[in-house]
């Protein structure tokens, strides 16, 4: 069994020991990334996908970040206030806050952006549930004004994924949320250069001369972020073998992703530093919005089919790196972890699984799934899963394409013989899992969500419970409440927890927020 993640990681880094490190370069200069997917779309607003996360953190910045312990820390903002009865807060900002056209960041800009990131995130949804209406208040601060005290405002204003509260111009942020932003001007440490984006080839981003950084040393996704590196510079390689070669002959500085088959030989490597990243979740997605999944039943025989172990020893991980079984949908290793409702479900059963199908009403139509081609884990993960609903017998229809297709066809409400889908597998990871605030796919919520995902009231209401509780015993009743409820209407198949690594070229420095965070952060590296 994996041990929890700090523990897991620290005892793999010292193992990374061997092998002395390359000459420092000087500071100022380029750094070159093979990221897990290509970057297709800029609003980090517009989807969960983790390139898109990882682009917003180098352009844009937030109001507080969580430090390495998960604690809230300040970042734009410089100091906060809050009224005795708990339902006024008020922020400062810290001078010296520029966009990258050279403007001063306002308090408006601020409440225009958390207006906007309020439509999309479920935890400001939350706050806005409670009465939570942001305003500007003098020239360098805004104000959260509540009906009733809301307990979580602070990890809200510093959440680290799916989604963050980025921080943009307000002639940007107050644009139609019906379509992504385009214009890509923050206040982060670096600035996008669109003019050198080659979609599936290149991506750059360069050094803002506007950006001042915070005073105190890095620590998670907060404090200071130093843009030690003149230009940051992304490759798109889909080939894991065409990664490995470029990495080991210096062409490239970072791969976001390793191939499974390649860690190994990376561990060996005295020019390489391997750095684990925390859990992962392989997660299939049933399309409830057309048959047969729109059928719990249908649902609830998919789980009896899947078989973990062989899902997570296909991908070819090392055996300390994934697990032969996880039944927490809140990860495993972690203090949400609960077996609740899980328990039927750990050893396949494919004759009940024939069974409920047949109750459905399934009559062996074809169920289309979307492959994509090209990615590391996701591809593989998604072909081992195929065999497996082939093998109970399914009718599957698997239709390959690339992963910024596959993208932009989740969010069809077509039938799956129209253009739309059945199912897709994707892998998420632990910030976005491990605990009812934060994973949306238990929320039950039936708006603002990918279209064929859950919409249950009974998990919605669990949920908000769970937030407005505060009583430890009673919290941990109604999460694993939320599990149960969870597995009984089947909001997703959990397909196993892995860990995922980054490898490094050693003459880069300073990559402990990486292996803080397991965001592939530019900020404090150098050469």
């Amino acid at each position: 069994m994996l041990k929890p993640p700090v523990i897991r990681t620290v005892a793999l880094l010292a193992a990374l020991t061997v092998g002395a490190a390359m000459p420092a370069q000087a500071q100022g200069s380029v750094l070159r990334m093979a990221p897990l997917t290509d970057l297709r779309v800029l609003d980090p607003l517009f989807t969960t996908a983790y390139a898109v996360r990882n682009h917003a953190y180098m352009v844009f910045d937030t109001p507080l970040a969580m430090d390495a312990k998960g604690v809230p820390r300040p970042q734009m903002v410089d100091s906060w206030s809050t009224s005795k009865d708990g339902k006024v807060w008020t922020f400062k900002l810290r001078a010296g806050l520029k966009f990258h056209d050279g403007s001063e960041v306002t308090p408006n800009d601020v409440v225009v952006s958390l207006q906007r990131w309020a439509k999309r995130d479920l935890l400001a949804q939350a706050m806005a549930k409670a009465g939570g209406v942001f305003a500007a208040a003098g020239k360098d601060s805004f104000t959260l004004t509540l009906a009733q005290p809301f307990g979580r405002v602070l990890e809200a204003l510093s959440k680290s994924s799916s989604y963050p509260p980025f921080i943009m111009p307000a002639r940007i942020a107050q644009a139609d949320l019906s379509k992504p932003a385009t214009e890509m001007v923050g206040s982060g440490p670096f600035m996008f250069k669109k003019d050198e984006w080659v979609p599936g080839n290149k991506i750059v981003w360069v050094k803002s001369p506007y950006y001042v950084p915070r005073k105190e040393p890095a620590d998670g996704l907060s404090g200071a972020k130093l843009a030690n590196l003149d230009r940051v510079e992304w490759s798109i390689m889909p080939d894991p073998n065409t990664q490995a070669q470029a990495l080991r002959r210096g062409e490239i500085d970072l791969i976001e992703g390793v191939g499974a088959d390649f860690i190994a030989p990376m561990l060996a490597d005295k020019d390489l530093k391997v750095i684990p990243l925390a859990p992962f979740e392989g997660i299939m997605y049933l399309n409830q919005l057309h048959p047969p999944f729109n059928n719990t039943k249908a649902r609830q025989a998919i789980l009896h089919i899947i078989k973990q172990s062989d899902l997570m020893a296909g991908l070819g991980y090392p055996v300390n790196l994934r697990m032969a079984h996880c039944g927490a949908l809140f990860v495993c290793g972690t203090a949400n972890a609960t077996d609740a409702g899980s328990e039927a479900y750990r050893q396949p059963d494919l004759a009940l699984a024939r069974k409920l199908l047949d109750q459905s009403g399934y009559k062996g139509e074809k169920i289309v799934v979307l492959v994509p081609s090209g990615v590391p884990v996701l591809g593989p993960l998604t072909q081992i899963a195929v065999q497996q609903l082939q093998a109970a017998g399914l009718n599957i229809d698997a239709q390959s394409l690339d992963f910024g297709a596959l993208v932009t066809r989740r969010t069809r409400k077509d039938a799956p013989d129209k253009g739309g889908w059945n199912i897709y597998v994707t892998a998420i990871g632990q910030p976005d899992l491990e605990s009812p605030m934060a994973n949306a796919n238990l929320s039950g919520n039936c708006v603002n969500v990918v279209p064929g995902q859950l919409c249950d009231e009974a998990l919605q209401k669990l949920n908000a419970d769970w937030l407005s509780e505060s009583r430890p015993t009673e919290r941990r009743r109604l999460l694993e409440a939320i599990q149960r409820r969870a597995y009984e209407v089947v909001s997703y198949v959990p397909l196993g927890q892995f860990v995922p690594v980054i490898a490094v070229r050693r003459a880069v420095k300073n990559t402990q927020i990486m292996e803080q965070t397991g965001i592939p952060a530019m900020w404090n590296l150098s050469k």
